[in-house]
C-alpha cells in the first residue's frame, strides 16, 4: 500500500496538560504509555486523560518496553543538567532503576531513546556531552551509540556521531538506524554477532536544510533536523522533523516522502517521535517537545510490531 499523507485534520489530541510527551510506546495488551517530566512515564488512558505513575527525576526522553512489560527510559539530562541514564520503570510493581549511567569511563548525560532487539539487547543513544543546548547543535560529533546486552555487558558500538537521537530496527534485526540530528540525515548499522555493530552508513537523503553554523538562512519548512525514527510494516522509515512541523518516511527505494506536515504547527507541533498500536497497528501516536499533548490518529500502513508487541 502506497504512503498517503495523513491530513493533520484527522489527529486527536489526547492527554491534554501533560507536560513534554517526548515518546509514546503502546504494550502487546494495549495499554499507552507516553514521557512526562513529572513523573518516570504517564498512562494514557481510553478516555484520552493520563494518570502519572513513579517518581520525578530528571528528563524522560524516548521511552520503550522490554518483553517483560518494563518501561526503558532514556533520560535526558542535559535539558536540566543532570544526569542522563537509561532508567527502567516497571508500572506493574512501581519499581524504577537505573540501568546504565555510564559506559567505558564515560558518564551518561544525555541518553536519548532505548530500543530492544529479539536476542535481548537494549541499544540506546546518548546525544552529546554538551552543556547547553546551542552548543548540543553545534555540529560537534560527540554522540555515541551503547548497547546493554542480556549478560549484562555494555558497550559504546558506535561513536562520533553528530547528536545520534531516534533509532529503530529493520524487520529482521539485523540493522539497527540511528537519526543524526545535527547532521540532519539516518545512519544504518549492520548489526554484528555479540551485540555489535558495523560502520555506520547514510541510510537515504539529507532530509533538510539546517541553520546557524555560517549557513545561508533556510525556510523553517525546510529545516532537517532529524529526531525519533520509526519502522513500519511495508519497510519505510518514518523521520520526525520537530523544527518543520513535518514528519517523512524514507521508502525502501531510499526515496523521501512527506506524510504530515502543518506549517502553522496548530496541530502537529515539534514531532519528536511515532508509534504504532491498536489490534491492527495502524493506530498511530505522535509525540512532541513543543505541545502539551499527544496526537493519535490512523496511519496509512502498519507499523512494524516492536519486540514487546510480537
Amino acid at each position: 500500500m502506497p504512503l498517503s499523507p495523513i491530513d493533520t485534520s484527522a489527529f486527536q489530541k489526547i492527554a491534554v496538560g501533560i507536560d513534554r510527551p517526548e515518546d509514546v510506546v503502546v504494550s502487546a495488551g494495549g495499554r499507552v504509555f507516553a514521557s512526562d517530566h513529572q513523573c518516570a512515564v504517564a498512562e494514557i488512558l481510553p478516555d484520552g486523560g493520563f494518570v502519572r505513575m513513579g517518581p520525578k527525576g530528571g528528563a524522560p526522553n524516548g521511552i520503550n518496553m522490554d518483553r517483560e512489560g518494563r518501561i526503558l527510559i532514556a533520560n535526558f539530562g542535559i535539558y536540566d543538567r543532570q544526569e542522563g541514564p537509561l532508567q527502567r520503570f516497571d508500572p506493574a510493581t512501581g519499581v524504577h532503576e537505573t540501568l546504565v549511567a555510564e559506559v567505558g569511563g564515560r558518564r551518561l548525560t544525555s541518553a536519548n531513546y532505548p530500543v530492544m532487539d529479539r536476542d535481548g539487547n537494549i541499544w540506546c543513544a546518548n546525544s552529546t556531552h554538551a552543556d547547553t543546548w546551542p552548543q548540543a547543535l553545534d555540529g560537534r560529533a560527540d554522540g555515541f551509540v551503547f548497547v546493554l546486552r542480556p549478560d549484562g555487558s555494555c558497550e559504546i558500538v558506535a561513536e562520533g556521531l553528530m547528536f545520534p537521537n531516534g533509532l529503530a530496527l529493520s524487520a529482521d534485526h539485523r540493522r539497527l538506524f540511528c537519526a543524526q540530528t545535527s547532521a540532519a540525515d539516518v545512519l544504518a548499522f549492520d548489526i554484528l554477532p555479540g551485540g555489535r555493530l558495523g560502520p555506520g552508513v547514510r541510510y537515504g537523503p539529507v532530509l533538510g536544510q539546517l541553520a546557524g553554523r555560517g549557513l545561508p538562512p533556510a525556510k523553517e519548512e525546510d529545516l532537517g533536523y532529524t529526531d525519533g525514527v520509526g519502522m513500519d510494516a511495508e519497510g519505510n522509515l518514518w523521520v520526525c522533523l520537530p523544527a518543520a512541523n513535518k514528519v517523512v518516511a524514507i521508502t525502501p527505494a531510499g526515496e523521501k516522502v512527506t506524510v504530515i506536515h502543518d506549517p502553522s504547527g496548530e496541530v502537529v507541533n515539534h514531532p519528536t517521535n511515532v508509534t504504532w498500536g491498536g489490534a491492527d497497528l495502524r493506530d498511530l501516536y505522535i509525540g512532541s517537545i513543543r505541545a502539551g499533548y499527544v496526537l493519535k490518529g490512523r496511519s496509512p500502513v502498519a507499523g512494524l510490531a516492536l519486540v514487546h508487541q510480537t
